[in-house]
């Protein structure tokens, strides 16, 4: 079989995904075998691939690939969430543009459209993973909105509804005005902004005085309904039950008085716009206070703004400054820093608003998770460690969670209302069961369907998927059916930590809410993905790259390794694309050392060189060694340790050294036996690459021989463990420094390798001669003889306290290299002595940091060594 000269990403990466496709190796289905489970995290179904997908994803491929070599039954569940808000604003775009406004449309017609749209553009981002290696079991494929999928969130929501855990209240929300939703107090990312502090004079009812209140939101004064003084400030304990008149509006309120206010905050005196802000509304309610909404669903305000309806709250915030300040209201403006609350999802300013919704109580679901996680015998492994303290301090903070969303895309919740007062409504899986309930409630046999009208809310997207691993296994509909009985409690789950609370703490709450069990052993949470300069990668930046170009570029293979090698667990990546190149560059590396190997001829009749043995049994030592070094990396989710464990074994252990020893001589052949154990060293190579680098290492396995299905590298055997020849490995690192120690003085001498020189050690570290052999063969010596005295006529070095010389009459100009020598050493003495100046000046060593004085004294000490080294040359060349 020819061999290409050059690896191609590109000819290789789809022949093989398909081969691994059509012979099903990513499907799995329960048997006798230890299963290992991730459920991905289910990306927007709106979502393109990016930079933070590729690490993640790439992580998760790694073990479950790993998982499969490791003869468990590797199963990662692919799927997509519908992503409420996400989604139905690019269903809404696109019907702008084709001149349809979503309002004029039934929630059947617009849901259709949301469909269409969802099966035109939704699982892009499912088929790019393809692109990357994924080895997901698409078989087993799951969207959020699937009918089991949704037929599950329904069962879950009248189960806690019937539990007392759900309830329906009028209560303060986050409002997003863009999506025109709630939003739950998670979903709200709170921004230091510069603003401005007002100071508007309000008049005291009846007389000429006036009381200064200082507020940041102008506008909202048409919302008043109260001035708030603290019963023990002096200042205004004149103005006890007197009133107030808003400027503009001129509606009368009362002074009202509550240790609430902060004395010191402002002029001390608070306005009260219950409507408008949460502690506002909690005064309200103290004090029944009016409650005045001003503010539309698009926060444009509406009648009760006067002259201003129908204008966006931020240009009116201009606006009406101006009026203030020309009819005398505005004394004064500061500026003022303020956290700012804006969503998750739109971006836009988050608005309080006072509305009918659904919660769920949390108080006593979040018990066993947090337990789970942070109690003694905890469950549930968190990697890094210090994401524990972020989730204590989530889930012992938590409030309800509301669950409701004004939109149409998404599961519509299951309340039905049977007449108009606030009670009236059952809530059932059914609009038929929902009509049983509600007439023995009522006690009307008259009631029919007709009558019921079902709530016109969604759930919050994050109610469907805190089901995740639990749903996408059908293990609510069928609580013990085979698959949730097998797969479930899954493995591990790799996932973002900023949605550590918006998900995987849900997750672990449904999970002993209806398994009675954690939903997964480890949480391996990556960092974000930045760019050099330590800037989050965004499309406004526009320094995120497009990840299916790298691809393109470098290679799956090669942009997996770039991400990885600089992907520690848990911190932050830096992306740089040279780490790709640097992928790319090892593929090259790892395709050109197969081809040295296939290149060699072979003679059965020659018998194997002791130097080859050696060399094979080292490495095969050195190879159970990273096997070691690999299973402790896994087990702590050191993904980027682990593949610079892999990449150094072979970079520099068998590509930079066993085969250099043994390479056979130039157009000779190599000896059957050695041939087959460097081919059989680089098939358990390719295994323990294989997770990292899975398409060229299937390429190169079936180059290697000719494989049946059965034989592929994905289900190949994970190498097996051996006893670790700890004396060998250090022999030959020992070895090592004396084979550069040659190289060096050749190419500093210019000895050309086809010469072969002589070789005398002084053997004081008592090295045992196992690699004698080797060494010869990398410096081409003539031999090595071991001796007790200095070589005269020879260039020396050192490797620990053994000294080796090389004898070099003949071999270069003695006179110059004894002047060169010279130089050398008076250099080496007059910076050594400059160092011991330093270190013998008892005010530097008192006021000099630790690290600088351990630097200086480490001079000191190889300046040292090589005086010695440099006099003993000088002295064997006179």
């Amino acid at each position: 079989m020819q061999i290409p000269s050059k690896y191609d990403a590109s000819l290789v990466e789809s022949k093989w995904y398909s081969y691994w496709m059509k012979h099903n190796y990513f499907h799995s289905t329960p048997d006798q075998r230890e299963p290992y489970t991730i459920v991905i995290p289910p990306p927007n179904v709106t979502g393109v691939l990016h930079m933070g997908h590729m690490l993640n994803n790439t992580i998760q491929d790694v073990l479950i690939r790993r998982a499969r070599l490791l003869g468990k039954n590797a199963c990662w569940v692919p799927g997509t969430d519908h992503a409420s808000i996400a989604t139905e604003a690019k269903v809404v775009a696109k019907l702008k543009e084709q001149g349809i406004d979503k309002n004029d449309l039934s929630r059947e017609e617009f849901l259709a459209h949301a469909w269409e749209w969802t099966h035109e553009y939704g699982g892009v981002i499912l088929e790019q993973l393809k692109k990357l290696g994924c080895s997901c079991d698409w078989d087993r494929t799951k969207f959020t909105m699937d009918d089991d999928m949704s037929e599950a969130v329904i069962k879950v929501f009248v189960d806690l509804f019937n539990k007392g855990l759900i309830y329906r209240g009028y209560r303060m929300v986050n409002w997003d005005p863009e999506a025109k939703t709630t939003l739950s107090d998670e979903e709200v990312v709170y921004e230091e902004r510069q603003g401005n502090l007002y100071y508007l004079q309000y008049q005291i009812e009846g007389s000429d005085e006036k009381v200064t209140i200082a507020t940041t939101r102008p506008e909202t004064i048409l919302g008043d309904t109260a001035i708030c003084i603290n019963p023990n400030d002096a200042r205004f304990s004149h103005l006890r039950g007197k009133k107030a008149i808003v400027p503009l509006c001129n509606r009368v309120i009362p002074i009202i008085e509550d240790d609430y206010v902060d004395m010191e905050f402002g002029t001390g005196c608070l306005k009260v716009t219950p409507a408008h802000d949460e502690n506002d509304k909690n005064l309200g309610d103290k004090h029944n206070l009016e409650v005045i909404d001003i503010f539309n669903d698009d926060a444009t305000l509406n009648s009760f703004g006067l002259h201003y309806e129908g204008k966006d709250r931020f240009v009116v915030r201009k606006e009406i400054t101006k009026e203030l300040e020309d009819k005398g209201f505005l004394l004064k403006t500061e500026t003022h820093v303020n956290k700012v609350g804006t969503s998750e999802r739109t971006k836009a300013v988050i608005e309080p608003r006072l509305s009918d919704q659904w919660f769920l109580k949390m108080e006593e679901l979040v018990k066993p998770a947090i337990e789970a996680v942070l109690g003694d015998d905890a469950e549930i492994k968190l990697f890094p460690k210090k994401f524990e303290n972020t989730y204590r301090h989530w889930m012992e903070n938590i409030r309800d969670w509301n669950i409701s969303r004004q939109l149409l895309w998404g599961q519509q919740i299951p309340a039905y209302y049977y007449g108009d007062g606030k009670e009236d409504f059952v809530v059932a899986e059914t609009k038929e069961e929902a009509l049983k309930l509600a007439i023995i409630k009522t006690n009307n046999q008259e009631l029919s369907i007709n009558h019921l009208r079902q709530d016109t809310d969604a759930l919050d997207t994050w109610f469907s998927s805190w089901l995740w691993p639990i749903s996408v296994f059908d293990g609510i509909r069928n609580p013990e059916n085979e698959d949730i009985n097998y797969y479930y409690p899954t493995n591990d789950l790799v996932t973002g930590p900023d949605i550590l609370f918006f998900w995987v703490a849900r997750m672990i709450i449904a999970g002993y809410e209806y398994k009675g069990e954690r939903p997964f052993n480890n949480v391996y949470l990556t960092g974000l993905v930045r760019d050099k300069q330590r800037r989050k990668m965004s499309k406004s930046l526009g320094n995120s790259p497009d990840a299916l170009k790298l691809i393109d570029d470098y290679g799956a293979d090669g942009v997996r390794v770039g991400l990885l090698l600089s992907s520690a667990a848990g911190n932050d990546l830096m992306f740089d694309e040279a780490l790709c190149q640097q992928g790319k560059g090892f593929a090259n590396k790892i395709w050109n050392a197969f081809r040295l190997v296939k290149g060699w001829e072979v003679d059965e009749t020659i018998p194997q060189p002791n130097s080859s043995a050696i060399a094979i049994t080292w490495f095969e030592a050195k190879f159970q060694k990273t096997l070691v070094e690999l299973e402790d990396h896994y087990g702590k989710y050191r993904l980027s340790d682990a593949l610079m464990a892999t990449y150094k074994l072979i970079w520099d252990d068998y590509a930079s050294w066993l085969l250099e020893i043994v390479k056979p001589v130039y157009q000779q052949p190599i000896d059957s036996k050695t041939l087959k154990s460097v081919v059989a060293i680089f098939e358990d190579i390719l295994k323990v690459l294989h997770p990292f680098m899975p398409f060229l290492t299937e390429e190169i396995w079936q180059y290697i021989s000719e494989r049946t299905p059965e034989d592929a590298l994905i289900i190949a055997k994970w190498p097996e463990s051996k006893p670790i020849n700890e004396a060998l490995i250090s022999e030959f690192e020992f070895a090592q420094d004396v084979v550069s120690g040659i190289r060096n003085i050749r190419k500093e001498k210019n000895i050309a390798f086809k010469d072969a020189i002589g070789f005398y050690v002084i053997n004081n570290e008592n090295i045992a001669n196992t690699f004698d052999e080797v060494i010869a063969k990398l410096g081409n010596l003539e031999s090595i003889e071991y001796t007790n005295e200095a070589v005269d006529g020879a260039l020396t070095f050192r490797v620990k306290s053994n000294e080796y010389f090389i004898p070099i009459a003949g071999a270069i100009n003695v006179e110059e290299e004894i002047k060169k020598l010279t130089d050398e050493l008076n250099y080496t003495e007059g910076f050594l002595k400059s160092v011991q100046k330093k270190l013998a000046n008892e005010r530097f060593v008192a006021g000099a940091p630790e690290q600088v004085i351990a630097n200086e004294r480490n001079k000191e000490a190889d300046a040292l060594a090589k005086i010695e080294t440099l006099k003993a040359s000088l002295a064997s060349l006179q």
